[in-house]
């Protein structure tokens, strides 16, 4: 084995391709075939992986080179189609700032040196720590976040060790607020990709979702294809957006009183008559108390709290009863704002239900899905211990694992010790609020574990770092989508990993084969694993690996078309007040509360996404890099000429807590309220094995040192820190 200092370790983390190098369409690209001798062009058909959407793919190789990647076709999904993050997917293996070897940490967590190891070396290290944690503690001491659908093969690992601390940030970071009270008010949540039936909708509501720029492949496409067709568009956002450029009606809110603003609309359509009776009458519950709740939520009242014109209120709300039941007010994505976002949430559910929309044309659709078996694996072992997120139910309504939970145990060892940390795919230092917590946390571990393809932030503070091959070099799991027509998917690999990098599913089954769980991976490979569920699902094996899709038979979607009208609801029906609230001690109807303030001169710290990057994940891609490398800081520009703040003048950004930022360039703007300002997310890297992001614009998620935890699912709330603007030392570029 060979020592390596800090600055070593960032050579081999980081000089993927370098050496072989060569200049394809204005972008240094590495030679992935070099030394081979193929040559002519060939195709491959595979899914994305540079967001959770799993478009369907082409891959195409010319003379043993990975080339270029388009959508496939036959895909519902990407329809042909991919984002610029998706036809950017060629540079994921390309990236000069891969890891490409295992490591292992030679001293102390945050010593920052490191040995190159094998891959026998590395796994034999985990498994030897993991067997000591459970024996002193039990399995359930070791936990898992993982992100997107490659962590299948590690989590089934981690279910047989035995423990059933696995989550995400998905959930408590991004959309359970929205899942929870869409729960509360149908049963049933919006899944993911979203049901809402966009390219049918003739007035679309669109609440702080930036479509366009929070790249969602098919449902920007369905955006373009309903502004096409002269749907009415109402966008209410601090910020004008690239949707709110196309909105009929543009409300810029006043940060954190959006559902003063539900409220109000909910009342002018109770108060006018403009709901659709038959369908509340016919699927509702408890709609009387209700309309008594939400009586004195009048625009005018609204307009208080929210800086919207009360004439504008129900101007927008007499535009959505005109279009029902083919209005849709989209659910959103990340929507962990200002803690009480599953009401929030509940609110935006409730005003679908009003004008009729859930189970209807143009308004949220039921999905299918194909009926692909599991693979027939042993029961896995009963934990002893229940999770440790979320004692006692403090977060009553929380149906999946917090992340935040987990930290918190593992920092005070209650109700029980977590002592071991696997992350997959997943960068937790631009993930979770108050980086310095997850420090504090990480520094309590025994055994931490960082799986992934570049060397972010949190793979600085693991004990064991794993270099695992790009999706366009690996299988893994299928695809069995939730959509409007069902379907199966499968990833395959295009080329080989430039260097010692192995795919998930190999890391999984080599663990547990260390661990002594070799009955729950009879399979030698993954293509094995895939094959046998295929197979037992009626498919064709072949047809599947040449086309990448396998489409099902088309079913009926909408209540108009036969599907029953369920709610798998305590009533059976839409509850517009909820029992199951009321019973836990919470308003049965949204109330809205009064969000607080920032200390005086601050901005409310807004943050969003870019098309072009997938959360941190993607800053050292070559060619995405290309074509966004920093994000700037949108200040309105009387704000700016306040406080003698030129655009494109660099800036820190300080927060209540006192945390500086890195440097960021201004962006003054009409199009930003005055009162908060704006970053992408994602950027602002500090790990220094990301040579090309390094100190690149401003984190937001450093300046996130706050929270309001939402009380019903325990989602952190991050809309709640404030920041001052001050001039960089260096104002050039």
């Amino acid at each position: 084995m060979t020592t390596l200092s800090r600055r070593k370790f960032l050579k081999i983390s980081g000089a993927t391709v370098a050496a072989s190098a060569v200049a394809t369409s204005g972008c240094s690209l590495g030679n992935s075939g070099a030394g081979t001798k193929e040559s002519g062009i060939r195709t491959v058909a595979t899914y994305c992986d540079l967001c959770f959407w799993k478009c369907g793919a082409i891959a195409t190789v010319k003379d043993g080179r990975l080339w270029k990647i388009e959508g496939n076709p036959l895909d519902p999904l990407s329809r042909g189609r991919l984002c610029p993050r998706g036809t950017g997917g060629v540079g994921a293996h390309f990236d000069p700032d891969r890891l490409r070897t295992p490591l292992l940490r030679r001293k102390n967590r945050g010593d920052e040196e490191w040995v190159a190891v094998t891959w026998d070396e590395a796994l034999g290290t985990i498994a030897e720590k993991m067997q000591k944690i459970k024996a002193e503690y039990g399995p359930e001491a070791i936990a898992l976040f993982s992100h997107g659908i490659g962590g299948n093969f590690l989590k089934h690992t981690l279910k047989a060790f035995g423990t059933p601390n696995i989550t995400a940030p998905s959930f408590a970071q991004c959309r359970g607020p929205r899942d929870v009270g869409f729960r509360l008010t149908f049963g049933e949540d919006v899944s993911s990709p979203e049901r809402t039936d966009i390219r049918n909708a003739k007035c679309l509501v669109l609440i702080g979702s930036h479509l366009g720029e929070n790249m969602h492949n098919t449902q920007v496409q369905e955006f373009a294809e309903a502004v096409g067709n002269g749907a009415s568009v109402i966008v209410v956002d601090p910020r004008f957006s690239v949707a709110a450029s196309k909105a009929k009606h543009y409300l810029p809110i006043k940060p954190g009183t959006d559902l003063a603003l539900i409220l109000a609309w909910m009342n002018v359509l109770v108060q006018e008559g403009l709901y659709d009776k038959d369908y509340v009458d016919q699927y509702g519950f408890g709609f009387d108390h209700f309309a008594a709740s939400i009586s004195t939520a009048t625009p005018e009242w609204a307009y208080i709290e929210t800086g919207i014109d009360p004439d504008v209120i129900r101007e927008t709300a007499r535009e959505m009863a005109r279009y029902r039941p083919a209005t849709l007010v989209h659910p959103g994505r990340h929507v962990t704002w200002y803690g009480d976002d599953a009401q929030r949430s509940r609110a935006i559910a409730l005003l679908n239900a009003l004008i009729g929309s859930w189970g209807r044309k143009g308004g949220f659709y039921t999905p299918q899905s194909m009926d692909v078996p599991a693979y027939p694996y042993p029961p896995y072992p009963k934990p002893l211990k229940e999770k440790v997120d979320n004692p006692g139910h403090r977060y009553p309504f929380a149906h999946e694992t917090i992340t935040t939970g987990i930290r918190e145990a593992t920092i005070t060892g209650m109700p029980y010790p977590i002592k071991g940390w696997f992350t997959y795919a997943t960068n937790l230092l631009h993930a979770l609020p108050n980086d310095q917590e997850t420090i504090r946390a990480m520094q309590n571990l025994d055994l931490m574990v960082v799986v992934d393809v570049i060397p972010s932030e949190t793979a600085g503070w693991a004990d064991v770092v794993l270099p695992e091959s790009v999706y366009l070099e690996r299988h893994d799991d299928l695809n069995v989508e939730w959509f409007r027509e069902p379907f199966v998917a499968i990833r395959q690999p295009v080329v080989a990993s430039p260097h010692d990098q192995k795919p998930g599913w190999w890391i999984a089954l080599q663990l547990a084969n260390k661990l002594g769980l070799e009955a729950y991976f009879p399979w030698k490979n993954a293509e094995e694993y895939l094959e046998k569920r295929v197979t037992a699902a009626g498919l064709s094996w072949d047809e599947l690996k040449e086309k990448g899709i396998i489409r099902g038979q088309h079913q009926p979607i909408y209540y108009s078309e036969g599907v029953p009208a369920e709610f798998p609801t305590p009533s059976g029906k839409i509850e517009f007040s909820s029992p199951q609230l009321a019973q836990a001690g919470f308003d049965p109807v949204p109330r809205y509360t009064r969000p607080t303030q920032g200390p005086e001169g601050s901005f409310r710290l807004l943050f969003g996404r870019a098309p072009v990057h997938s959360f941190s994940r993607t800053q050292s891609n070559p060619i995405l890099a290309d074509m966004m490398d920093t994000n700037e800081v949108w200040v309105n520009a009387n704000a700016a000429a306040r406080l003698d703040i030129a655009d494109g003048q660099y800036v820190r950004l300080r927060n209540q807590d006192g945390v500086v930022s890195n440097r960021v360039r201004v962006k003054a703007t009409e199009r930003i309220r005055p009162d908060c300002v704006y970053l992408v997310h994602g950027f602002g890297h500090t790990a220094r094995g990301l040579r090309r992001p390094f100190g690149k614009g401003a984190s937001d998620a450093q300046l996130v040192t706050r929270s309001a935890v939402d009380p019903l699912m325990g989602g952190t709330g991050m809309n709640v820190n404030f920041v001052t603007i001050e001039p960089a030392e260096d104002n050039h570029a």
